[in-house]
């Protein structure tokens, strides 16, 4: 697959969507076949660009950007894989990551495929960071500490609950990877606060946090994709303790877990059949161009 263009499928165009056609687009060896969307997508931006309801209609298709909600993908993701077009999702339940490989796994060896899960920044790139950090200091504790900023997550969960007419949900780190989640919410009419506050509570994206529910009367005016990150590890190397590690990042939101995907299927053209979580991918094939190149500029 090395010398050949990877014709690619943006499946959803939404906030991830949108900037996953731009990252393919700028991909020098992807081609872009389009965008599967059940929506009219009748937009300036996207002239000249195939929008189809169904993937077959955009031709040869080799991988599928799933960019949508954590619990469409495993059906959407299954769907594909049996029809040999690999896929890459952001899957960002953490606790269900090891079983979605599983169900992905035996989907793609039959399909002939491949499948990336959870290729977003965390669960993803940060990942690899947290297996470094490890590697580097086999004894300690790392802390991965969210924000501030839109979990597109947790927001996506929000706005599919009962009574809720848009919302976005913000992280607010605490320190030593506990979060405050605030959640505004706009309500659909005649929906309680109450009612509305107690179901998102209640949701296993929101269960382990502190998390407080606002009713606000324009979600557009509290709206921002910035996000980041603060990984700090204490642990020792060997019989050395007092190793100490911080990885920080400020990023815009969508258009990192787009960029991730993009790289993801890339790397999935690479691989044997099955499916893969970020951290069992060698990183070298995260990346366009020649190898022996990469390695003399990054070794």
């Amino acid at each position: 697959m090395e010398n050949k263009t990877m014709r690619t499928a943006v499946v959803g165009y939404g906030n991830v969507g949108s900037y996953a056609v731009q990252a393919v687009l700028s991909a020098p060896d992807m081609e872009l076949a389009g965008i599967v969307s059940s929506r009219d997508l009748a937009l300036p931006e996207l002239a000249g660009i195939r929008v189809s309801k169904n993937i077959e209609d955009l031709g040869q298709v080799d991988a599928a950007l799933l960019c949508i909600p954590t619990r469409e993908v495993k059906e959407r993701a299954l769907f594909f894989l049996q029809k040999g077009i690999s896929t890459v999702d952001s899957f960002d339940i953490h606790g269900d990551i090891y079983e979605l490989k599983l169900s992905l796994d035996r989907a793609a060896k039959e399909g002939r495929a491949r499948a990336i899960l959870s290729a977003g920044w965390d669960p993803g790139t940060d990942s690899i960071v947290r297996t470094l950090l490890e590697a580097c200091a086999p004894r300690g504790i790392t802390y991965t500490n969210f924000g501030p900023g839109m979990s597109m997550g947790h927001s996506v969960a929000v706005r599919a609950i009962k009574g809720v007419a848009n919302a976005i949900s913000m992280t607010l780190p605490t320190g030593a990877g506990v979060h405050r989640r605030m959640v505004y919410v706009q309500l659909a009419p005649g929906a309680q606060l109450k009612e509305v506050s107690e179901a998102i509570k209640a949701d296993p994206y929101f269960i382990k946090d502190e998390t407080h529910v606002m009713a606000v009367e324009n979600i557009g005016d509290y709206m921002d994709v910035s996000h980041g990150v603060l990984m700090e590890r204490n642990g020792g190397s060997g019989a050395t303790a007092n190793q100490r590690f911080s990885f920080t990042m400020g990023i815009n939101n969508p258009a990192l877990t787009s960029q991730v995907m993009v790289c993801a299927a890339r790397a999935a053209q690479r691989q044997e059949y099955g499916a893969y979580t970020l951290i069992e991918i060698p990183p070298i094939d995260l990346l366009s161009g020649n190898r022996e190149e990469i390695i003399r500029r990054l070794v």
